[in-house]
């Protein structure tokens, strides 16, 4: 059983559900995001409704001392994190050229960078322990042309993959999911409106799937997890389609 997890983004999407969910395995938590309001609602509700432990840890991953907390926090001795869950993230318009060039390089950081850094604070210990369980969200975007945010979640699926086959033998798995069109707050924050995103209905999930497989294909030890059998199907044919064709569908939504 997992005793306690440490999830990044965990004020609201998919980090809020890994949180809810893994409460409900009776794990305890460590939550990680930069609303400290967001995360006492989210701490006290679990708390009250699950008995866990529930530690905040307010912080913005993009600022280098903010995020040594949090790498500080994975490497303690006495308070082993025994699952890590990097789930912070951010969209942006699919425009690199009309993009600012900051705001790329902060979305560039954030979802490699970050990743990176706080997996190698946490698997340090957990080698040492011989068990632990990484899980990195990433995007069916990795498997086609999608801009940066393509681009990025493709470095997390190809790391995951290799450190997963690196690691999973002495007794660290690591996963990357990628989930598809999810029923969260992302578009919205990306400047979408609900309703506005393009997307047929039939090609939505809903988080709290997207959070159950995942964790369990993780606990089957699976390098890449694609919740639902429509975006596996929809991977795989993108996988041998022209690039020019592959762009325009990812060009999609948001």
């Amino acid at each position: 059983m997992v005793r306690t997890a440490l999830v990044t983004g965990a004020s609201s999407g998919l980090g809020a559900e890994y949180a809810r969910q893994l409460a409900a395995r009776g794990a305890d938590l460590v939550l990680v995001a930069r609303d400290r309001v967001a995360l006492d609602e989210r701490a006290a509700e679990l708390r009250a409704r699950f008995g866990v432990g529930v530690e905040v840890l307010e912080a913005d991953l993009l600022k280098r001392r903010q995020r040594e907390k949090v790498e500080r926090r994975l490497t303690e001795p006495d308070r082993p994190i025994e699952v890590l869950v990097n789930s912070a993230g951010f969209g942006l318009p699919l425009d690199f050229a009309g993009n600012g060039i900051e705001a790329e390089a902060r979305h560039l950081a954030l979802h490699v960078e970050v990743t990176m850094r706080l997996m190698h604070a946490a698997l340090g210990p957990m080698l040492e322990r011989g068990s632990g369980r990484v899980l990195n969200v990433a995007s069916v975007s990795a498997f086609m042309p999608r801009s940066t945010y393509g681009a990025c979640k493709r470095w997390v699926v190809d790391f995951s993959r290799w450190a997963n086959a690196e690691y999973g033998p002495r007794g660290v798995t690591v996963t990357a999911v990628c989930p598809g069109f999810t029923h969260t707050n992302f578009h919205e924050r990306a400047g979408l409106p609900p309703g506005q995103e393009g997307i047929a209905d039939f090609l939505w999930l809903q988080a709290s799937d997207v959070v159950s497989e995942s964790l369990r294909d993780a606990a089957r030890g699976k390098a890449v997890s694609i919740p639902s059998a429509r975006y596996k199907a929809l991977t795989r044919l993108v996988r041998v389609l022209p690039d020019s064709v592959a762009a325009r569908l990812g060009r999609t939504g948001r």
